[in-house]
């Protein structure tokens, strides 16, 4: 039947030995290993102690006997020094287990043995002895003792073993040991015997304690690597999640941007030309929101660092108000920019900032239900501080600490708006955190709140603006000339096929299109010879858009030749850009595709021209 600690007195409680049945053979093999080290040093050192003992017994007695117990602990030595030998060798062949149920049974015969051995010296001298002899002799097993209860006490079971035989056995010997003396000696003896147990007792629960620390670490540490792989799994995942995302979500951005620029530039309708403008600017806002959400995503993920630079205040929250200004009209809103003679430029990074104000202006537009939104910037030392006020729910004061955390949202937010996630807020505490910048706000419940960034200003870098530039949307781009030409373009998405027809149409570019390397080479086998070639990197063919473009051009030497591709790490376009191809991320910049088709076909009609 088992024993509670608990109900047991103190001093017997701390007799008990650890329950080590929780212990696995991956622990109980350390604490073998260094009980077998500290046994052999314990041993080893014996025949020094038998030399001083042979020459004082000898004085007076014949010590042949002793002479024997020396003799037979040094070859005990050269026996374990074997062992220690093969007890290596098995350390590094055996498994734990093995190891255990091995070595375990043959230390705990050593242990046997030492003690005694320790005890036979008694047996060799009691009562021929003289009292003085004997008394050295205790006094010396006792100092081994001693030792060895701090050499053996790793493994409770040997030391229990050389202890019984050894220093118990001398404690019942020493009525023949001290035959006048004995009732003295023996109660000596037995304290001595309950001390050193005990002390080899807290020892042995130290190196117990020690030894589940271990495995509780490597447990741990087990996990941890799980973890991490898991982990890493997840990165690489989420990396391929944002390549395909950032490929297949460009597309209609793409198509969208090259058909908004083919209308705007057809357009003749004065009165068109602002809201043109502002859907164009809205397209390019979007195009940045979007990059700007993905490059958060890949700078928490470790895979981008932040990249800091003048950003203008004035520029960002125009491009603001344009994008929301439809949403706030519909909700019969006003959306506006505080006038100010002076711009503001600030140091951040400019994807962080842009996506921390986009988050603010839409989350005061989704509370708001009546007056409206104003955004403005205001001087604080050698800062800017970027503010948006509304006239919204406003916030209460018990919420406060909470405002920023995911998934949060109020009573009053539920009411207006049931689509909303509560990200919004933790996506701008987010930025501001990567930005290191200083975030803060002030609210009334039910009269609105005012939400601030705070961002370092750049030296020597605000100038005043003029008035028109501070209210007014930017001017119509202008008119892009006609071109003449030939362009072979090679993408799989019909919309972006249909948008690149019409934008190279109006600027009077004959075109043909392909959906994969066949097609593509069809039309040249057909007798086409472009003087431009834009190819899609990723197609639904399976087929390299590197590769074919590098065929064509072995075709088509004179035609120049870009990639076009919404993804921003793909291995092959980095050995396009090495191998000194265009590179153009979608969506592309109309102006800069103008530009260098210009640059291609009037090259080619320059080759092509008679000689004068």
């Amino acid at each position: 039947m088992d024993t509670d600690d608990s109900k047991l007195p103190g001093w017997l409680a701390s007799l008990r030995a650890p329950d080590t049945s929780d212990l696995s053979a991956e622990s109980l093999a350390p604490l073998m290993n260094l009980t077998f080290e500290r046994h052999r040093f314990g041993v080893a050192v014996m025949p020094v102690v038998g030399l001083p003992l042979v020459w004082f017994f000898s004085r007076t007695h014949d010590a042949t006997g002793l002479v024997i117990w020396t003799v037979f602990f040094f070859l005990f030595t050269i026996v374990l020094q074997f062992a220690q030998r093969r007890h290596a060798h098995d350390m590094r062949t055996l498994d734990a287990e093995q190891l255990v149920r091995k070595w375990l049974p043959r230390m705990e015969l050593m242990g046997l043995v030492h003690g005694a051995g320790l005890s036979t010296a008694v047996l060799l001298t009691a009562g021929r002895a003289s009292y003085e002899f004997q008394l050295l002799l205790y006094v010396s097993i006792a100092a081994i003792t001693a030792g060895n209860a701090t050499h053996q006490n790793a493994s409770l079971s040997v030391f229990v073993r050389f202890f019984c035989s050894g220093w118990l056995t001398c404690t019942v010997l020493s009525i023949w040991a001290f035959p006048e003396h004995w009732h003295y000696v023996i109660p000596l003896a037995l304290l001595f015997a309950l001390a050193i147990y005990r002390d080899a007792l807290s020892a042995h629960h130290f190196f117990v304690r020690q030894v589940r620390l271990e495995a509780r670490s490597r447990q741990l540490i087990a996990q941890l690597q799980v973890a991490r792989e898991s982990a890493e799994t997840a990165l690489q995942e989420k990396n391929l999640f944002l390549s395909t995302a950032s490929h297949d979500l460009r597309q209609p951005i793409h198509a969208m941007s090259m058909l908004v620029e083919a209308i705007a530039q057809r357009n003749r309708d004065d009165a068109l030309a602002p809201l043109l403008g502002d859907l164009r600017n809205g397209m390019g806002s979007m195009n940045l929101m979007f990059t700007s959400l993905l490059d958060l995503t890949k700078l928490e993920a470790g895979i981008i660092t932040q990249r800091a630079a003048p950003v203008s205040l004035q520029r960002l929250v125009r491009d603001t108000v344009v994008m929301f200004r439809e949403q706030a009209s519909q909700r019969g809103l006003q959306l506006r920019m505080h006038p100010t003679r002076t711009d503001a430029v600030v140091w951040a990074d400019a994807a962080l900032l842009r996506q921390a104000l986009v988050n603010l202006v839409h989350n005061a537009l989704r509370y708001t239900e009546r007056g409206g939104i104003l955004i403005g910037w205001r001087r604080r030392e050698a800062h800017w501080q970027l503010e948006v006020w509304d006239t919204g729910v406003g916030i209460a004061a018990e919420e406060s600490a909470q405002i920023f955390s995911p998934y949060f949202r109020n009573q009053h937010a539920w009411r207006l708006d049931t689509a909303g996630h509560g990200l919004g807020l933790a996506v701008v505490a987010r930025c501001a955190k990567l930005m290191d910048a200083p975030l803060g706000f002030s609210s009334r419940l039910g009269q609105g709140s005012r939400f601030w960034l705070r961002l370092p200003a750049c030296p020597h870098t605000d100038e005043p603006q003029s008035t028109a530039d501070r209210t007014e949307a930017p001017a119509q781009a202008p008119l892009l000339r006609k071109l003449s030409g030939r362009c072979l373009v090679l993408d799989d998405d019909p919309q972006v096929i249909t948008a690149w027809q019409v934008l190279l149409d109006g600027w009077s570019v004959t075109g043909r299109y392909a959906t994969n390397a066949t097609e593509a080479l069809q039309h040249l086998d057909d007798g086409f010879v472009p003087d431009a070639i834009f190819c899609d990197q990723r197609l639904r063919s399976g087929e390299s858009g590197f590769d074919i473009l590098q065929v064509l051009l072995q075709r088509c030497p004179h035609a120049g030749g870009a990639m076009v591709s919404g993804e921003f790490h793909s291995p092959d376009l980095l050995q396009a850009e090495n191998e000194g191809y265009l590179v153009m991320h979608k969506p592309l910049n109309v102006a800069e595709l103008h530009a260098i088709l210009s640059l291609w076909l009037g090259r080619a009609q320059a080759s092509t021209s008679p000689s004068t």
